[in-house]
């Protein structure tokens, strides 16, 4: 049963919901959707990233022979090998590019003295899986292979993203583990979109047009699976919620909001990865809905939320 966001929000946050455009994430016209969310975007006042900070751009080959783009973010000084962020950016599976991370990205690298790489993937419908998927895990090998040369250590580092990017980097340290060519020490998992059922309780719980939402969810699956979502043989590296073994997996912290639609599946996510033997940290923020704190960055809530994640990327990284 769907929810009614004013009475359930943050008071910090229900202002910027209230401002938000009632259509933002209505996906009836993907064209027109994908320009609605670049133009949000864009006027979101952006933190200024520290002169401290080298962005370079890097390509590597998909199987297909499609140049895919790698953004590398690190100190300008950076005198001795440092752990590693692989990021994956989010959009549903359909939306979205790395410019929108840049910010992030940025400070991170900043802040913990790490190499953040971010990958442009190619989206749904257009690209449907599993080029997504193979295009951020040939962004993870060239990661990993030019590890030396970026000054990264490769047994320090991390795979992380946020929502539809959450799901990929999932997916990735999947495959990994299970093709054995390269192994991340950590995933770090922002509210992660991984489940193309969508028949938990809290996936109905949200039609709300101005955040993602229960239509929005099932067409960014549907584009992703070629129409497929919710079929049996929809495989683990897709959906990762379809996995049955998760033994082997690098440990985690997954962090969702009480009022974002995913938040079933990320705690199913979390319980499913301790049963397997992997150490998870999980944290349910009450009052947050998917996004918000990205969006309104200064809210208490969001300000103890990136503390969270912030400090278990730095265990992770730099011991």
């Amino acid at each position: 049963m769907a929810i009614k966001l004013e009475d359930h929000v943050d008071a910090e946050y229900l202002s910027a919901l209230k401002a938000t455009p009632s259509d933002l994430l209505d996906l009836t016209d993907l064209t027109a959707a994908r320009d609605r969310w670049r133009g949000f975007v864009a006027q979101m006042p952006a933190p200024e990233i520290a002169d401290t900070i080298e962005i370079s751009d890097h390509h590597t080959s998909a199987e297909d022979g499609h140049q895919i783009l790698v953004r590398v973010y690190r100190r300008r000084q950076q005198p001795s090998r440092r752990g590693g962020l692989y990021s994956i950016h989010g959009g549903g599976m359909i939306m979205g590019n790395v410019a929108m991370s840049d910010a992030r990205c940025a400070a991170v690298a900043h802040e913990l003295d790490v190499v953040v790489a971010s990958v442009e993937y190619r989206l749904a419908p257009e690209f449907p899986y599993p080029v997504p998927l193979e295009d951020c895990y040939r962004g993870l090998l060239w990661f990993f292979d030019q590890a030396e040369a970026l000054g990264v250590d490769t047994a320090r580092i991390a795979v992380g993203g946020g929502s539809a990017g959450g799901g990929l980097a999932a997916g990735v340290a999947l495959a990994a583990r299970d093709r054995q060519q390269v192994s991340p020490c950590f995933q770090l998992l922002t509210f992660p979109m991984i489940d193309d059922r969508n028949q938990t309780r809290s996936s109905y719980m949200i039609d709300d047009t101005r955040i993602w939402n229960r239509t929005a969810n099932i067409a960014g699956w549907s584009a992703y699976l070629s129409g497929r979502n919710g079929a049996e043989d929809i495989p683990a590296y897709a959906a990762p919620a379809r996995a049955t073994d998760l033994a082997g997996l690098p440990p985690a912290i997954i962090s969702v909001g009480s009022l974002d639609m995913f938040v079933d599946e990320d705690i199913a996510y979390a319980q499913a990865l301790l049963d397997a033997g992997v150490p998870c940290e999980l944290h349910v923020y009450p009052g947050a809905f998917h996004g918000s704190n990205f969006t309104i960055p200064n809210a208490e809530i969001s300000q103890r939320w990136r503390r969270g994640e912030m400090a278990a990327l730095g265990r992770a990284l730099n011991g």
